[in-house]
């Protein structure tokens, strides 16, 4: 017997797939049977090769590449996606990029890409998307922690993903009539090679203070991202839109400064 969540004959389209959390979600939905379209900017090696676990799951893959923070290629990408398919069930908001600066720190041209991309291209795509997605669709954006509480060099990021999770709510209520959610899901730290630019040559202590803050121990995976938005892909998710689902292994439970009870004062 098939599962009732199961993706069989849906197309999904996730933005940043040629890595990280975005690639992960690409091959979980392709394990519970949707064909993929896999979206990068700049590494089509990478993007090749989730496209290659896709297809090895028995699915099918479509390459896209664009720049998410300029309209002329949205367009093009989402044209590139009608020549295959023009039914869209699953659009997954994976693509992200910014500087890590403090608020003095921040320029014009920080501020025009983050935003552009994240904020703008978020919109663009969403708009250019709906009349491809029919009933049963759904747009699940990927947020962040720090829309909920400060982390250094973050307020470019986290005020942009701040943006998203608004936009989501009312894109939510917007297309509730049609039967199309909308959720985000806000991932903790995650082992990611953003992570890894974040935190820089302190990676490892930081994983360290992270894993012994988290309630269950350790740093998130992609595949925990992953295994949530495909839960939100999923039939049994239909009842729930404009939501934020929280994957951080309990992290936010806590509260800083991160120290043992022996260590405190």
């Amino acid at each position: 017997m098939e599962k009732a969540s199961d993706l069989g004959g849906k197309w999904a389209l996730v933005t940043g797939a040629s890595r990280g959390i975005g690639a992960a979600c690409a091959v979980s939905l392709a394990a519970r049977g949707a064909d993929v379209a896999v979206h990068y900017h700049e590494s089509q090696e990478a993007a090749e090769g989730t496209a290659a676990q896709v297809e090895a799951l028995g699915r099918r893959a479509l390459l896209l590449k664009a720049d998410l923070s300029q309209p002329s290629e949205i367009a093009s990408l989402l044209e590139g996606f009608r020549s295959t398919s023009r039914q869209l069930d699953v659009l997954v908001l994976a693509a992200a990029a910014t500087a890590f600066k403090e608020v003095e720190q921040i320029r014009p041209h920080h501020l025009a890409k983050t935003y552009n991309l994240v904020v703008g291209g978020m919109v663009q795509l969403v708009q250019g998307a709906l009349p491809m997605i029919g009933p049963n669709g759904r747009v699940i954006a990927i947020s962040g922690s720090g829309t909920d509480f400060t982390l250094p060099g973050y307020a470019l990021l986290g005020s942009a993903k701040g943006a998203m999770e608004v936009f989501i709510r009312y894109l939510a209520q917007e297309l509730g009539g049609r039967q199309i959610t909308a959720n985000c899901v806000s991932p903790g730290v995650i082992d990611t090679d953003s992570a890894r630019f974040y935190a820089k040559d302190g990676y490892p202590q930081f994983a360290a203070r992270v894993s012994a803050a988290t309630a269950v121990g350790r740093v998130g995976s992609p595949a925990d991202v992953a295994a949530a938005v495909t839960f939100l892909a999923s039939p049994e998710a239909g009842y729930i839109t404009g939501q934020v689902l929280v994957v951080d292994g309990g992290l936010g439970l806590s509260s800083g400064p991160f120290m043992p009870h022996d260590a405190a004062p």
